[in-house]
């Protein structure tokens, strides 16, 4: 039987895509084991779809001053160590590596066993602990046209983001019927993630009287961050996080109000849903989101408004706007070449487990 090792981790854009691959991997004959942190959101996510899971050593590369900047590296060098004792314990033909500061060790461990690796780029430009990875992988694969330019021609491929299977099968019936809204009038999606977003929750909420008068609204807010004396508003529902009713909710979704992170967009695109990004501002991250909403809206795929930028006017106009324009969206949509991504990745690691077979 076939090996594979998925690695990746930190947040749930690192974790999801791999999610999205185990179907077709396990279709295809493989046998999964994944390679995480001890605590991050990998070690609660990925144990409950049977796939064997091992906990290694994580430290994060920090580009600022920080106290942790003096023991973190020691972390790394254990979980460098931990990753080659499990990679030759499982003897895995291949591994896939979706990004985060835990893949580092795994990737470069690969590298040390003649293990080929393929790795996946979410965001317009790799992050450090991808550039860490790069030189040590067969392909590399990217979500953006742009991003090629920032990669090694041989490696970089263009797939697009794997999409969990379940958000193609939601039911609008049952994501009306869950929120208790009415087939009348249409229904705005706001994702601010898990954690909330509290500057795009401040300009929904305030623009709420005004959205009400035309649309029904969903509002996964984060958690921690419902509005209490929200509760009971005719049209309008607030939940902190969605998990197993998510894929029913954008289905009922005719637009989309979200933030800009690669795996949140990538998902909205296959499900052609209208929409409105607010990235992540330049102050608070490294700017990925603010350059993946900018190819987004180059495509025709969205409206941006930079967090710095958002007033009440400005919102409701891009309500109006995407909803007035939807087809128009959608078309744009429709023409994009990052579908079928499950197929495009997979087929990249079999070429890569045949050739590390070969060696």
């Amino acid at each position: 039987m076939k090996k594979i090792v998925l690695t990746g981790g930190g947040t749930a854009g690192h974790v999801t895509p791999n999610i999205a691959l185990l179907p077709e991997l396990k279709k295809q004959g493989y046998e999964i084991h994944y390679i995480g942190s001890y605590e991050g959101i990998e070690s609660k996510l990925i144990p409950e779809l049977d796939v064997s899971y091992y906990g290694i050593a994580s430290g994060k590369l920090r580009r600022y001053i920080d106290l942790k900047n003096i023991s973190d590296p020691f972390k790394v060098v254990k979980g460098l160590h931990q990753a080659r004792v499990l990679l030759k314990q499982i003897k895995p033909d291949v591994v896939f590596s979706k990004g985060g500061f835990v893949s580092v060790p795994v990737v470069i461990a690969a590298k040390s066993r003649g293990i080929p690796c393929v790795i996946h780029e979410s965001d317009m430009t790799p992050g450090l602990a991808n550039k860490l990875c790069i030189p040590c992988a067969s392909r590399v694969c990217t979500n953006f046209p742009e991003t090629i330019k920032h990669l090694p021609a041989e490696k970089a491929v263009l797939t697009g983001s794997p999409i969990r299977e379940e958000l193609f099968h939601g039911s609008r019936e049952r994501g009306l019927s869950f929120c208790g809204f009415d087939k009348s009038r249409p229904v705005v999606l706001i994702i601010g993630g898990s954690l909330g977003a509290a500057s795009v929750n401040t300009a929904v909420r305030s623009i709420l009287p005004a959205l009400l008068k035309e649309f029904q609204v969903i509002h996964l807010c984060g958690k921690d961050k419902i509005d209490t004396s929200l509760n009971g508003t005719k049209g309008y529902v607030q939940f902190e996080y969605i998990k197993e009713e998510l894929s029913d909710l954008m289905a009922a979704a005719d637009i989309m109000i979200s933030r800009a992170g690669a795996n949140a967009i990538c998902e909205i695109l296959a499900l052609r849903k209208p929409n409105i990004l607010i990235p992540l501002s330049a102050q608070a991250s490294r700017g990925d989101q603010i350059l993946n909403a900018a190819s987004f809206e180059k495509a025709g795929y969205s409206i941006v408004i930079q967090e710095e930028d958002v007033t009440d006017d400005k919102l409701l106009n891009a309500v109006h706007q995407a909803y007035d324009k939807r087809e128009e969206y959608i078309k744009a949509m429709k023409r994009s070449q990052l579908n079928n991504s499950i197929e495009k990745i997979v087929g990249l690691i079999n070429e890569a487990a045949k050739k590390g077979k070969s060696k």
